[in-house]
């Protein structure tokens, strides 16, 4: 019987061990059960075959709630056929260890599911942020395999959106480090989670508290004679609220520096290049690029630029410049007590960069926004740049400077702060200053996708605004105008009824409206105050204003980081609503300028001014190497012409004449000697210099100026002109030329040996040249005082004036002379010029004794000449009296030596001054042309002057629409991606 009994509460034990095993459903087969119950007497059961057991059966049992073996069992021989009497502590320790189990899976789920409920609770709470997720740049989302910004950490939180965008996006993995950071920094991130969680509870609590406050003080009104009233309860508790979520704010704001630092840290090693990829550029740096080129695009063609921008509107001194400081965190803005400090636009592109630096966009130089010095300079250098944009008699100039502020944590939107809007003009500004702010103001305002930041002085009287005004005729219905009132606790103070403010704030104050009202503090009014110090002053303002606790402002509407939000937000929304349909107006606007180029210059490439300059840059280039292959053939004989030009009257009047009124050789050599000398030493040289600097002016003008055919292009002649000019007025010749060529000339002229009668023929060439062009000069000289001859009175119907006739009176009377005394001297005697005005007056002819010396020298002249060809014409044959030195020979022929010495000096001066100018100086005017076209490369005011027309002006409108269109397309398509 006690076998029955014991085989019975075997088996009542197995079913319980059945009837509690966790995931089986039905009934459980023997051969499935533990050991400790199948090693049980079971006699009845019909499946049951007892064996004799391995001894020493190792096994290990596996439990469900964790995954670590439990301690193996061992277990003595059974003998086959006996059971001995054993105690059920075993089964019975199991099944209340599997019930624990139970209780256990019970009470994590249960946990789960309210951990759950309370952190939907809060995360409800929190504001959705996910549109702010375009804020980490580009290239932080492409680093996800290098940082690990907490995963397990974004995993407990999923679904938080805003904690997300601080701690990485769902989605996206972002910010892993390749070393997965310490294990004491995940407990911190824990624990700072954990702390979130218990200040929400503590906020959901405080509400309740003042919930179940203000309910008892509406019901019961017995209970406000406490101690300490209900209502003083509730402020309190609002108070203690306000703390609260102060706390939470500062909390999220130690979250976000610690995003920021570590994305600085990111940023800082991907510029070093440890990544070794190629930066993409950033989304906000290709859009300022747009309007770079959008601001020195000239309108011709009517296409307006409506790419959005913010644009910072305000009245003089109402803290425009101020809170654009604080947005981009730097004091980069000349200050000013009371006096216009913006003097003309400045546009400021904000944009995320591992250091806080700041460029202008004509610049390499980095200033570095966390020195104080690099401060300085880059105000000084707004300034300098102000007062060069603002022409002679203005005050204020439309002219944009464009700086660009890198730095972390800044939010990326381009503005524009314009000058302040005055209402009167005072002493030492322009007439027009007024109507120049409102026309540039305007001018900006009016583009139809502007944001217009209205800057509103909150420490003077509202009704003093002219801004509002302004601001409300160019957007009456306040679709893209954000309002921001300044200086807030000046007004805190002064203004009597603190509602006025709140009146404001919600709009209700002035006729405008806007998109959102902001109340900020921008400082105590001290220039040397850092941002820092100014942000600090601000956030401790607002937590202890009473505009905050009586709720007249609300949280979200405070400080400038609110703002720089959502001007942010506003921006990059208007940007992605009105990018495309401007890149659509560029094309059509492309589309036409390319089919008006088709139409008028069909055969022409489409050259805009600087590959046109570049084009005349070369053929100038070619020009001048040009010049230095001209033939010293060429340059002698025209070196030589011009010289003798120059020189030949001085030969003729002052060496030659004078000399040939002597009586015989030896007088004639020496004065001709004395001459050449003094002459020499004195003119020559200078004049063969001036000579020769003339010639290359003339070839290389030459070169410039001549036409090419059918490749010559006018559109560059003002171009070459100017270039040529400028070149020949820096050329300067060396001036050790003169003291060479004086020796040369001066070793020439002394030279008396004529070797051939070639050279004899062609000295008495050259000398039959001169004096025939001589007394071709004179006999016009002659018919200009006596007037035409018969012959042409009668042809032409020409008549002598009364001074004519009493010339020619006069000239036949010295020709009578003359005819008698064909060796008469040079000049005429007293008693000779007495007895020539008596024959005169006999005739009825007064004349006068200058007169009579005037015609005489002409007379004399043209004799003189005629006699001296005769002599050179006898000449001719007179080389062999010459090799005798005129020996037992009538004939004297020194004349002909002396034209001979002039023209060998010519030939050895022009010899001499072709070298220098090919080998010196043709090279130094190469030198300068190339200077001269590389200040006009540079200076683009003088290429707007030089290369005109309306060819150029197409082609610069053509080029810079494709490079409109061409940026824009890029940034739409990096916009697209972002997305």
């Amino acid at each position: 019987m006690w076998r029955l009994r014991r085989a019975a509460v075997a088996c009542e034990v197995c079913q319980s061990l059945v009837k509690h095993s966790s995931g089986i459903k039905g009934s459980l087969p023997l051969q499935k059960l533990h050991l400790v119950s199948r090693s049980i007497y079971h006699s009845h059961h019909p499946t049951l075959k007892l064996q004799r057991p391995q001894l020493r059966t190792s096994f290990q049992q596996f439990s469900s709630l964790t995954n670590l073996p439990l301690r193996k069992l061992k277990f003595s021989p059974i003998k086959y056929g006996y059971q001995p009497r054993r105690n059920f502590w075993p089964a019975r320790l199991a099944t209340r260890l599997l019930k624990l189990r139970y209780l256990i899976l019970g009470s994590a789920v249960g946990g789960g599911y309210t951990a759950k409920k309370t952190f939907d609770q809060w995360k409800d709470m929190i504001p959705d942020l996910s549109e702010y997720k375009w804020i980490v740049p580009d290239i932080v989302w492409e680093i996800d395999e290098y940082i690990d910004f907490g995963h397990k950490l974004v995993s407990e939180v999923i679904g938080a959106s805003d904690l997300l965008l601080l701690l990485g996006s769902p989605g996206e993995t972002a910010f892993r480090a390749t070393d997965h950071g310490s294990e004491s920094d995940k407990h911190f991130r824990k624990g700072l989670l954990g702390e979130l969680i218990l200040l929400q509870q503590q906020i959901q609590e405080r509400e309740e508290e003042a919930r179940r406050a203000a309910g008892q003080y509406s019901t019961s009104y017995a209970q406000q004679k406490r101690k300490v009233s209900d209502k003083e309860k509730i402020d309190q508790l609002q108070e203690e609220l306000l703390h609260t979520q102060l706390k939470y704010q500062r909390i999220l704001e130690r979250l976000e520096k610690e995003n920021k630092e570590l994305r600085k840290l990111v940023l800082q090693k991907d510029d070093k290049g440890i990544h070794h990829r190629k930066l993409k550029k950033s989304l906000i740096d290709m859009y300022s690029e747009v309007l770079d080129v959008l601001s020195d695009y000239d309108a011709s063609y009517n296409t307006q630029d409506h790419l959005p921008r913010v644009v910072v509107v305000g009245d003089q001194s109402a803290g425009k410049t101020s809170v654009l400081e604080m947005i981009a965190q730097a004091r980069i803005f000349p200050r000013g007590s009371g006096e216009m400090m913006t003097r003309s636009p400045v546009k400021v592109t904000l944009s995320e960069g591992p250091h806080h630096v700041a460029l202008f966009k004509d610049s390499s130089r980095e200033f570095d926004l966390t020195k104080e010095e690099d401060l300085a300079a880059l105000r000084h250098e707004i300034e300098l740049r102000m007062r060069k944009n603002v022409k002679e008699g203005c005050t204020v100039s439309p002219e944009t400077i464009s700086l660009n502020v890198k730095g972390p944590g800044l939010q990326r939107m381009v503005l524009v702060d314009l000058p302040g809007v005055i209402n009167t003009v005072t002493s030492g500004m322009a007439p027009d200053t007024k109507e120049t702010i409102f026309s540039i103001s305007k001018a900006y305002m009016q583009n139809p996708n502007a944001i217009i930041l209205c800057i509103q002085d909150g420490s003077v009287d509202a009704e003093r605004s002219i801004v509002t005004d302004l601001v409300s005729q160019m957007d009456p219905h306040g679709r893209r105008t954000i309002f921001v009132l300044t200086k807030v606790d000046l007004a805190e103070k002064n203004v009597a009824s603190p509602s006025r403010i709140q009146q404001i704030i919600e709009g209700k104050l002035f006729p405008m409206k806007a998109l959102g009202y902001f109340a900020v503090v921008t400082g105590k009014g001290n220039s040397s105050e850092s941002i820092e110090a100014i942000r600090e002053y601000e956030e401790e303002f607002f937590q202890n204003s009473k505009l905050l606790k009586t709720s007249m402002l609300k949280a979200h509407q405070v400080t400038t980081r609110n703002l720089s939000l959502a001007v942010s937000d506003c921006f990059w929304k208007m940007v992605r609503e009105s990018v495309e349909q401007q890149a659509d107006s560029f094309k059509a606007t492309r589309f036409n300028l390319e089919t008006e180029w088709k139409n008028n210059y069909p055969r022409l490439r489409e050259l805009d001014r600087n590959e046109l300059f570049e084009k005349a840059k070369n053929e100038i280039l070619d020009e001048v190497i040009s010049l230095s292959q001209v033939t010293p053939k060429h340059w002698e004989e025209i070196l030589q012409q011009s010289l003798w030009e120059r020189v030949s009257t001085h030969v003729i009047e002052n060496i030659y004449l004078p000399a040939a009124q002597t009586m015989n050789s030896g007088t004639f050599n020496t004065t001709v000697d004395i001459k050449l000398k003094q002459w020499t030493d004195k003119q020559l040289p200078n004049k063969a210099v001036e000579v020769a600097w003339e010639t290359l002016q003339e070839e290389f003008s030459r070169f410039m100026t001549e036409p090419k055919g059918k490749e010559h292009d006018d559109i560059f002649d003002k171009l070459k002109e100017a270039v040529k000019e400028e070149s020949i007025k820096r050329h300067k010749w060396n001036d050790f030329a003169e003291d060479s060529l004086r020796v040369i000339q001066h070793n020439a002229l002394e030279d008396r040996s004529i070797s051939d009668k070639q050279q004899w023929d062609a000295a008495i060439y050259f000398m039959e040249e001169a004096l025939q062009a001589r007394l071709k000069d004179t006999e016009n000289a002659i018919e200009n005082m006596v007037g035409p001859d018969w012959k042409k009175r009668w042809i032409y119907w020409k008549n002598r004036t009364q001074e004519q006739c009493v010339h020619n009176e006069t000239k036949n009377e010295l020709e009578k002379m003359l005819k008698c005394n064909e060796e008469h001297p040079a000049y005429l005697a007293s008693d000779e010029i007495t007895t020539v005005r008596k024959n005169l007056e006999s005739r009825g002819v007064e004349v006068d004794p200058s007169l009579i010396k005037d015609t005489w020298h002409q007379v004399y002249r043209r004799h003189f000449l005629k006699t001296a060809l005769n002599h050179c014409n006898l000449c001719r044959r007179g080389f062999y009296y010459y090799q005798r030195h005129f020996v037992d020979s009538e004939l004297e022929c020194n004349d002909v030596v002396l034209f001979w010495r002039i023209q060998r000096m010519l030939a050895i001066t022009a010899n001499t001054l072709r070298q220098q100018l090919t080998n010196t100086e043709v090279r130094r005017l190469e030198k300068n042309v190339k200077e001269v076209l590389e200040d006009f490369a540079e200076d683009g005011e003088k290429k707007i002057k030089l290369l005109t027309g309306k060819r150029v002006q197409l082609a610069e409108d053509l080029k810079k629409v494709r490079e409109i269109q061409e940026k824009l397309d890029a940034f739409i398509e990096a916009l697209h991606q972002e997305k």
